[in-house]
C-alpha cells in the first residue's frame, strides 16, 4: 500500500515557501539603502516593487493550468529557481548600477517565481484538507504574511555586514534552498484519499460538511458569473488594504496626530495584525463559511472607514487600522478555500491564479487612488470615505453571491433527488 505523507508536515512545506516569498513585502527596507548606495531615484526603485506584484498576479494568472499538471513538488521547485535567480541578477544589478537589469531580475524574474510559488501549495493543501481548508490555507498564507517581519530585521542586519548587493546574493541563495528544500514534500493526496473520520463524521451529523458547488475547469469558472463576483470583492478589499498600508504613517500623523517614531511603530504592529487575520479570519471560515466571513469583512470595514476620519485618538485610530488589516490578511487567505466550495479542488490552481489578477490591478489602483485623492483635496479624510463607499459595493456582491450559490445547490439536491426517485422506481 502507498505510504500516505503527513498533511501537518505537507502544511509545514507549504509555510516555508510562503514564508521565503513574503520577504518581497519587506521591499521598503530596501529602498533607502538603493538610494544611498547605488544613487538611483525613488520612483525608479518604487517601480521594481510594482514589476514585482504585477508579475505575481500575471504569472499566477498564465501559469495556473501549468501548476495544476505539473504538480506541487515541480511548481516548488520552478518557484524556487526563479525566485532565487532573480534575487541573484538583482544583486548583480546593482553591483553594475543597471536599473533595468534590477527591474527584470527583482521584478519579472522573482516576480514569477512568486505568482508560482503563492498559488502551488495552496492547492495542495485544500485538497489536503477538506475538512480544515480555510485553516490550512490560512497557515500557508500566514506565512505570506509574517515572512516580511522576519525579512526585515533579516536584510537590515546583512546590509549594514555585508553590503546591499551581497544582501541579494545571500538572500537569492538561502530562499533557493529553503524553497527547494519545502518543494520535495509537496505532493497532492492519493486518489479518494480522506482524512480519518471524515466519512464517519459527515455520516453520523457530527460535523457537516458540504460538498463542492461544482468541479469546474478554469475555462469553465471564467464563463460563470460567480468568478467575477469572487474577483470584484477580493479586488476592493485588497484595493482598500493596500493603500491603507501605503500612505499608513502620514495618515496615522495627519488624523490622529502620531509622532514620526510612533506611527513607525504602528507601520511595524500592522504586520503582525495582517498575519495573524490571515490564519485568524480563515480558521473562522471553516466555522461560519466563507461566503458569510466575506460578509462581516465588509460590515466591519465599512463601519471602520466611516469611523477612521473621526477618530482623534491614537490608541483607538490604531485599534481601527488593526482590525482593517486583519480583514486585509484574511481575504486574501479565504478566498482559495472559497474557490475550492464553489468550482471545486481539481482545477484550483488554475482558478486562484487567475482571481489573483486582482492582485496586480489592485495593488496599481489603490495607493495611485490615494495619492489622487490625497492631491487633489489635500486630505486623506476624503479617500477614506471613497474606500468606505467601495466597500458598501462589496458588501452587495457579496450578498448576491450567497443567492446565486443556495440557487446553485439546491436545483442541485433537485436533480440528484429526483434521479435517486428515477433509480428506485426502475
Amino acid at each position: 500500500m502507498e505510504k500516505i505523507k503527513n498533511r501537518w508536515l505537507i502544511a509545514a512545506s507549504a509555510v516555508g515557501i510562503h514564508v521565503s516569498i513574503g520577504a518581497v513585502y519587506a521591499y521598503s527596507v530596501l529602498k533607502k539603502p538603493l538610494l544611498e548606495s547605488v544613487g538611483w531615484e525613488f520612483k525608479q526603485t518604487a517601480w521594481a516593487f510594482s514589476i514585482a506584484i504585477l508579475f505575481l498576479g500575471s504569472s499566477a494568472a498564465f501559469l495556473g493550468r501549468k501548476v495544476e499538471r505539473m504538480g506541487p513538488r515541480k511548481s516548488g521547485m520552478l518557484s524556487a529557481s526563479f525566485y532565487g535567480a532573480g534575487l541573484i541578477l538583482a544583486g548583480l544589478a546593482i553591483s553594475l548600477k543597471s536599473i533595468y537589469l534590477f527591474y527584470l531580475g527583482y521584478g519579472v524574474i522573482s516576480g514569477i517565481g512568486l505568482g508560482v510559488g503563492y498559488i502551488c501549495p495552496v492547492s495542495t493543501l485544500v485538497k489536503w484538507f477538506p475538512d480544515r481548508r480555510g485553516l490550512a490555507t490560512g497557515l500557508a498564507i500566514m506565512g505570506f504574511g509574517f515572512g516580511a517581519l522576519l525579512a526585515s530585521s533579516v536584510i537590515q542586519f546583512l546590509i549594514g555586514t555585508a553590503g546591499i548587493s551581497s544582501t541579494f546574493f545571500i538572500l537569492g541563495i538561502v530562499y533557493f534552498i529553503v524553497m527547494m528544500s519545502s518543494a520535495q514534500y509537496l505532493s497532492p493526496p492519493p486518489e479518494g484519499w480522506v482524512p480519518e473520520g471524515f466519512d464517519a463524521n459527515a455520516k453520523t451529523g457530527k460535523k457537516v460538511i458540504k460538498a463542492d458547488l461544482a468541479q469546474v475547469s478554469s475555462i469553465e469558472a471564467l464563463s460563470t458569473v460567480r468568478f467575477y463576483y469572487l474577483w470584484i470583492m477580493l479586488f476592493i478589499n485588497i484595493t482598500c488594504g493596500i493603500a491603507v498600508i501605503s500612505v499608513a504613517s502620514p495618515l496615522s500623523q495627519e488624523i490622529a496626530g502620531l509622532t514620526p517614531v510612533a506611527a513607525a511603530a504602528m507601520v511595524g504592529a500592522m504586520g503582525l495584525f495582517n498575519g495573524l487575520g490571515r490564519i485568524g479570519w480563515a480558521s473562522f471560515s471553516d466555522i461560519i463559511g466563507r461566503p458569510m466571513t466575506y460578509t462581516v469583512f465588509f460590515v466591519v470595514q465599512i463601519i471602520a472607514f466611516f469611523l477612521l476620519p473621526q477618530t482623534t485618538n491614537a490608541i483607538m485610530f490604531q485599534g481601527i487600522i488593526f482590525l482593517i488589516l486583519t480583514c486585509y490578511g484574511g481575504g486574501f487567505a479565504s478566498i482559495p478555500a472559497y474557490i475550492g466550495d464553489v468550482f471545486g479542488t481539481k482545477n484550483l490552481s488554475a482558478i486562484h491564479g487567475n482571481i489573483l489578477t486582482a492582485w496586480a490591478a489592485a495593488g496599481l489602483v489603490g495607493p495611485q487612488l490615494a495619492a489622487y485623492v490625497r492631491q487633489t483635496t489635500g486630505s486623506y479624510q476624503q479617500t477614506l470615505y471613497i474606500f468606505a463607499g467601495l466597500f458598501v459595493i462589496a458588501l452587495v456582491v457579496s450578498i448576491v453571491i450567497q443567492f446565486n450559490i443556495r440557487a446553485l445547490r439546491n436545483k442541485k439536491e433537485k436533480s440528484v433527488s429526483s434521479g435517486s426517485q428515477m433509480a428506485m422506481a426502475q
